[in-house]
């Protein structure tokens, strides 16, 4: 596996991976990741994917991707909070390809991206799902600290599903 920065190489990879969440929502629908109610155009993902490829060559985002066998399975991006007082916070996403979870890809995105956001932001703030516990060990491993809960936050497939919101202090954590 390799991580690196973003490429304007990897749009099709990673859009395809973001696609096929779709499908695989209507047999997990308990998968961590927040949808929109469609499955964005192609012609949506390519603005999205140009304003974050623009924003990481303003040094305002970040983000990391993880390669496998020449292919991006993986992303981790960080954008900075727009609002003018926030800005020294960063918003975490971050998703892995199915095939390619739990084998240590998305730890290795997420240290990437932390030592990235370093001088960039002094905190890094995400949203999990609270059913995810796989995740949510995973952040707290890397010095994520939750500091909330958004009750019934995600209502998918007439379930409510709570968020836990967590928050790193890049002053504090140790990833290097």
């Amino acid at each position: 596996m390799v991580v690196r920065d973003l490429a304007w190489s990897d749009f099709t990879a990673l859009v395809e991976n973001y696609f096929a969440l779709y499908e695989e929502v209507l047999e997990n629908p308990d998968i961590g990741v927040s949808l929109f109610p469609q499955r964005p155009t192609l012609g949506e993902e390519a603005e999205w994917f140009a304003r974050l490829y623009r924003r990481v060559q303003e040094g305002v985002a970040v983000a990391s991707v993880a390669e496998e066998q020449g292919r991006a399975v993986g992303l981790c991006n960080v954008e900075r909070k727009t609002h003018a007082e926030a800005q020294h916070i960063g918003v975490l996403g971050i998703l892995v390809a199915r095939e390619w979870r739990r084998k240590g890809i998305g730890r290795a995105l997420l240290e990437h991206a932390i030592v990235r956001c370093r001088g960039r932001f002094e905190f890094l703030e995400l949203a999990v799902f609270a059913s995810n516990t796989h995740a949510r060990t995973l952040y707290q491993s890397l010095g994520f600290r939750p500091w909330g809960v958004e009750p019934q936050a995600i209502l998918r497939g007439g379930r409510r599903t709570d968020l836990e919101h967590m928050m790193l202090d890049l002053a504090d954590s140790g990833t290097s």
